[in-house]
């Protein structure tokens, strides 16, 4: 039968619907008989409960579930005849006036909008790449060097320098008075590594075993103890022991000890270059992929169903809800989050998504069970045991989904790289890493 489709807005619709009122008791009275041969209430043996007993005490709520059904049926089957797309869910109020009979819904609702992209030709993106060097390299193993390093007592008249291992007594007051972590015994850290404020480091660099100092430190004003933050303390510290760090030689015991099977040099140095090479693939795709989303919602005209938002924030909203409960907060659950802390981003989301879809279905670039195998498998070959790693992904559909759409955004990246005009720039590994 046609559908009568009213615009109410820019993507808001309403349909009425109408459904015959003895088919709504028909099918009341079937699911209360199908209840009554297995309810069970005092004064009655199962099965046994009059029919007009059990529509006293469930009459309301199976109605209640066959109005919700049937009307969910109706409503589905005229969204179809009328080939309407909708966004979220309909909200369906009754209707007082109805033909003799016949129940009425009116059911108001959003479509998803038409999207319409612009000429990616005219789109400018900046595609980052960068290069594994040798001094990368070389930092990386420094970083290996130094998780293996051992240490070992410097002499009583040596003074503590940068890479040290320094054992001290120290206690802080602030107005004369001692303050909640101000002081410790027998603590250990690693002078010139940014364990401890600026000034403690400063006042322990070159003292010698058994030698005392007392020195203001001012806390940052966003320090992390509150109660000091922006104040300033004086410290009396005493150096109880100095320990110089050793660092592993560069050579084929250090490259059997980090698992290396060939146990040479050359053969650590290229693994930590694959290694290296793979983290930089995957952060330069990250980046281009964000420039690309970028320069598609540029090119992008589509009106946002409020729906689709508003299921956005709320998504957002419990998400912060629950990393506050993961902190401990108290009765994160029921913290006054404002949903416009989240509305930009959210909107930002709902368009990026309907964007992609609407590219991803005209061009055809679905991913496809190859190309989400070859990701499984890069993502699998930094692992000891690759192919546990593999079976994990595939034993877990949910797992699965999340790589095909990390393909789809792949696929969608390098479609539109193909047509916008790319700028080329090259950046250090360091600027990449995050690292200056």
């Amino acid at each position: 039968m046609a559908v009568n489709v009213e615009t109410l807005d820019k993507l808001e619709r309403k349909i009425t619907l109408t459904l015959p009122a003895d088919a709504i008791k028909s099918e009341v009275d079937s699911r209360l008989k199908r209840l009554a041969r297995t309810v069970k209430m005092d004064g009655f043996r199962p099965g046994k409960v009059p029919i007009n007993v059990v529509a006293q005490r469930y009459g309301y709520s199976v109605h209640f579930e066959v109005m919700n059904d049937k009307v969910g049926e109706a409503f589905a089957q005229a969204a179809n005849e009328a080939k309407l797309r909708v966004a979220g869910q309909p909200k369906i109020t009754e209707k007082e006036e109805a033909p003799e009979g016949q129940l009425a819904f009116d059911a108001v609702f959003e479509v998803f909008p038409e999207v319409k992209i612009g000429d990616l030709a005219t789109a400018e993106v900046e595609k980052l790449s960068a290069e594994v060097s040798d001094e990368a390299i070389d930092k990386t193993l420094d970083i290996l060097r130094k998780q293996r390093r051992t240490f070992a007592q410097r002499a009583q008249d040596a003074g503590a320098q940068d890479g040290d291992r320094v054992t001290v007594d120290f206690e802080g007051k602030i107005d004369g008075e001692p303050f909640q972590g101000g002081k410790a015994a027998d603590f250990q850290f690693l002078v010139g590594e940014g364990q401890m404020l600026k000034e403690f480091e400063d006042a322990v660099r070159g003292m010698k075993s058994g030698e005392s100092k007392t020195f203001p430190l001012a806390f940052p004003e966003d320090y992390h103890g509150k109660d000091v933050a922006g104040k300033t303390a004086d410290f009396m510290v005493t150096v109880k022991k100095i320990e110089a760090a050793k660092l592993p030689e560069v050579n084929e015991e250090l490259a059997k000890s980090l698992g290396i099977a060939e146990g040479t040099v050359e053969a650590l140095r290229a693994d930590i270059k694959k290694n290296l090479e793979r983290e930089v693939k995957f952060r330069l795709l990250s980046r281009n992929k964000q420039a690309v989303m970028d320069a598609l919602v540029a090119k992008a005209e589509l009106d946002l169903p409020k729906s689709s938002v508003q299921a956005e924030v709320d998504r957002m909203v419990e998400g912060a809800r629950a990393d506050l409960k993961q902190r401990g907060v108290k009765d994160a659950d029921k913290a006054p989050i404002p949903d416009e802390l989240f509305r930009p981003q959210a909107e930002r989301r709902v368009r990026l998504g309907l964007v992609v879809a609407e590219l991803v279905r005209a061009n055809e670039l679905q991913a496809k069970p190859e190309q989400i195998r070859a990701h499984v498998e890069e993502l699998a070959a930094s692992y000891e045991k690759p192919a546990e790693v593999v079976r994990w992904y595939y034993g877990d559909n949910r797992r699965l989904a999340e790589v095909e759409a990390v393909v789809i955004e792949n696929n969608v990246t390098q479609y539109v790289l193909g047509k916008a005009q790319v700028k080329d720039k090259q950046v250090s590994f360091d600027e990449l890493m995050g690292q200056g």
